[in-house]
Formats: C-alpha cells, sequence, structure tokens
C-alpha cells in the first residue's frame, strides 16, 4: 500500500513518530523523485522542528544507507575500519592515520569527499600528487584494500544516493545543523561503506560546524548511539577546532605536512590527533589492547619508516608518483610567498580559524560551489599558535599565492582572523572528550 506524503509530513509536523515503514517510504520517494522536492522539504522543516527519537534516526539512517549500493567487504580479510571528520582547517589526519593503521593490520577502507567552503577535502589534497586517482571502482578499491591494506578514494554516486537528495534540499531550507539530519547523513554513508569499525572526529571551536561545545558533544554521543545500534564499532573523539589542527592549510601544503610527520620530521596538535584517532581504531578492532598501547604501535611505525613507506605503496597503487614521499618538492608549488605580519607587541589570544579557511579559499585553495576550479598550490603556513608571544612586524602567517589569488581579500581576512592581547589566553585541551 501507498503511503501519502501529505500524512508524513502531517504526523510529524504535529510531533509524532514516524514508524520504519513512513521512514522507508520517504526515502524511496525522495530517491526516485515520487516525493516532490516542496514536500521533502516540508518534512525535512518538521523534523527540524520538533526532532526525531532514536528508532526514528536509526531508520532514517539505515533506509538512506540502503537508498543505493552497499558495499561487501566480507571477502577482505581482517577487520576494515574508516575515520569521518566532521570538517576543519589543516586537518590532515587521515593522510597521516590511514598509513599508519594499515601498517599494524587493521584494513583501512576510506572513502572520502571534497572540500567545501571553508573546510579541506582529503580527495582535493590527494589530487595534488603528480598522477594520484582518487576514481577507482569497487572492484579495484577492494583489491587495494586486500592487497595493500589501505585505500582512499570518492565515494561512488551510487552510495547513499538518498543523502545527496536531501542533502542539496537541506543546504537551500536552513536545515543543515539539525541533528537526526546530520546523523543520518554521515552514519549512513558509513554504514553503506561496509566497515566493521568507525571513529569519527566531531570538531569544536570557531571552526566547526556545531557553534557550541553542547552541541559537539550532542552530535558525537548521537552519531555514536546510533552507529552502535546499527550492530557496528562507533566511537568518537570531541577535538579542538579553536585554531588550524596543522600548521599548513591547502592541498599541496598539507600533504606536505602529512610527509614530514610520518617521516618522522614534524609533531604537534594534528600528529597528536591522528596519532590518537588511529589508537581508537587499533583498540576497537582489536589490535591494540589499549589506546595508549594503540599510539606505541603507530609512533613505531613512523619510528621505522613503516608509515611512510606504506603511504607511498598507497599512492603508487592509485597511480600517483610515490617519490613525493621522499621529495615533497614534486607537489605543486604557488608563484609568491606573502606574510601577515602582526601590528602590535603581544600574545596570539585568538583565532577565528573559519575565516583563516575562508583565506585559504580566496586565495585558490578551496571552492565555494562544487564546480569550483582549485589551485593545488596555494594556502596558508601559519607561523605561530595560541598563545605565543609575538613582537611588532613578527610574520603571523605566510600566504602562498597563485596567479588568480585575491591576495588583498585573503590578507585582510587573515589580519583579522588572528587576534593580538596582552595577556596569553587559557590552554584548552586538544581532546576535549572522548565517547564510547
Amino acid at each position: 500500500m501507498n503511503i501519502n506524503p501529505c500524512d508524513i509530513i502531517r504526523k510529524k509536523r504535529f510531533g509524532g513518530e514516524l514508524n520504519e515503514k513512513e521512514i522507508r517510504a520517504f526515502v524511496r520517494g525522495v530517491t526516485d523523485g515520487s516525493f516532490a522536492d516542496y514536500q521533502a522539504s516540508a518534512l525535512l522543516m518538521a523534523i527540524c522542528i520538533n526532532g526525531m527519537t532514536d528508532r526514528e534516526t536509526l531508520a532514517l539512517t539505515l533506509a538512506m544507507a540502503k537508498s543505493g549500493d552497499t558495499l561487501d567487504l566480507s571477502d577482505v580479510p581482517g577487520v576494515k575500519a574508516d575515520k569521518h571528520s566532521t570538517g576543519g582547517v589543516g586537518d590532515t589526519t587521515s593522510l597521516i592515520l590511514v598509513p599508519l593503521v594499515a601498517c599494524c593490520g587493521v584494513k583501512m577502507a576510506k572513502m572520502s569527499g571534497r572540500g567545501l567552503g571553508f573546510t579541506g577535502g582529503t580527495l582535493d589534497k590527494l589530487e595534488s600528487i603528480p598522477g594520484m586517482s582518487i576514481g577507482i571502482d569497487i572492484d579495484a578499491f577492494k583489491r587495494q584494500v586486500r592487497d595493500v591494506g589501505c585505500a582512499i578514494v570518492g565515494q561512488t554516486a551510487e552510495l547513499a544516493p538518498a543523502d545527496k537528495v536531501l542533502y542539496a534540499l537541506r543546504d537551500v531550507t536552513a536545515t543543515v545543523d539539525c541533528l537526526p539530519l546530520v546523523v543520518s547523513s554521515i552514519l549512513s554513508k558509513k554504514l553503506a561503506a561496509g566497515c566493521d569499525v568507525v571513529v569519527l572526529d566531531v570538531k569544536a571551536g570557531s571552526g566547526a560546524i556545531m557553534d557550541t561545545p553542547e552541541k559537539s558533544r550532542q552530535l558525537a554521543e548521537t552519531m555514536v548511539r546510533i552507529g552502535n545500534l546499527s550492530g557496528k564499532r562507533f566511537s568518537a573523539l570531541i577535538t579542538d577546532m579553536d585554531q588550524p589542527l596543522g600548521n599548513y592549510i591547502g592541498n599541496a601544503l598539507e600533504v606536505e605536512e602529512a610527509i614530514d610527520i610520518l617521516a618522522g620530521r614534524a609533531g604537534g596538535d594534528l600528529k597528536e590527533v591522528a596519532l590518537t584517532l588511529g589508537a581508537h581504531i587499533l583498540r576497537n578492532a582489536g589490535a591494540a589492547e589499549s589506546v595508549e598501547a594503540g599510539i606505541d604501535m603507530l609512533q613505531r611505525k613512523i619510528d621505522s619508516g613503516e608509515g611512510l613507506r606504506k603511504f607511498a605503496e598507497m599512492i603508487a597503487a592509485q597511480g600517483g608518483d610515490p617519490r613525493v614521499t621522499e621529495d615533497t618538492g614534486l607537489l605543486p608549488r604557488a608563484k609568491s610567498l606573502v606574510d601577515v605580519t602582526a601590528d602590535r607587541d603581544g600574545y596570539v589570544t585568538e583565532m577565528v580559524t573559519s575565516e583563516i579557511g575562508n583565506a585559504a579559499k580566496l586565495l585558490g585553495a578551496g571552492r565555494e560551489r562544487k564546480t569550483d576550479e582549485l589551485d593545488l598550490s596555494v594556502g596558508i603556513v601559519m607561523k605561530v599558535r595560541l598563545g605565543d608571544r609575538v613582537r611588532k612586524g613578527d610574520a603571523l602567517c605566510t600566504m602562498h599565492v597563485g596567479e588568480k589569488s585575491d591576495r588583498v581579500g585573503a590578507y585582510n581576512l587573515l589580519a583579522k582572523a588572528i587576534r593580538l592581547g596582552d595577556a596569553a589566553p587559557e590552554k584548552k585541551p586538544l581532546i576535549q572528550a572522548v565517547v564510547e
């Protein structure tokens, strides 16, 4: 029996709980077009206003995951794992933890996305490596995960197609930050991708999708709860995004920083978060007894050079030039460098991370629309962290500028986004919470 869209809309409009049959009908309708956009938009708004129970959110997540193809990785031996970030600036953890975790015997079958707005995209970063392909087919993806131990590719159009339709509608109906819709959007793609273990990195701070720490925690707790109800093993870290995670922002620049960390030449917050996320994957997959033991395992893979060699192996398997792991000069380079300098003595008291990401976008490192073309060479190198003491004229950051960069607009954004004061700010924890 067909379910009338108006009946579903009316029920949720008055705060009712939708059953599985109604939710499946809604997802099927938006996927095949039998629900009009205005009907789907009306239901999204009703959900945004009245919320959803865990039972509804789980049903929506599973229906979206099953709206297209689902990836069966059962013929790939071992535990398969994935990691997802809610988006950030200078956040290159995937390029670090994926090869390191693979060295420890857990298969990393990662499907990633492109950058949009002020957040960077893993696929864009990888495409700055000469020859690198992120569009391999499913059979090649599974073969690479089986043989190499890891792969990072783009999501296929057939995977959770309902999410693509619903996200486009959320974007134009001011329902993007609705908690059950965020949860079902993220988790449906992860469940459709077929991994056993998923670790989530939920950002909090001025560069986060959720605008308060409380909302970030609620998002993390809900995703873990719904993810575990699906039968998979989920956990989440809530990490600070009140400043860029790494010091390099921009596609080729972030690949360079990831290589420096894998080579043992760099550390800092980016390395700490990458290793902690990777250690949670190892613990949840049964490859390490504890998170602390997992961090030690991953550090040993850096010290031995195995992690960097595994990254080179993954690059080569996807058609890229593995020599970049030994010579980062093979990556695209910007035409010129411009310092953004301090206009006074003082301490770095605040960074508006989203505006730093927007400055990178003005330089050409990010996109406003999915069709925008990137300059993979441009970006920003941070010279300071929160709490650092600077003198007037010191470089706060260096812009890597291309021919089409809006260097004036980017400079002005950065000058306002990196704020100085007379006293050092209170230091916040980098990893604010763990949600199991």
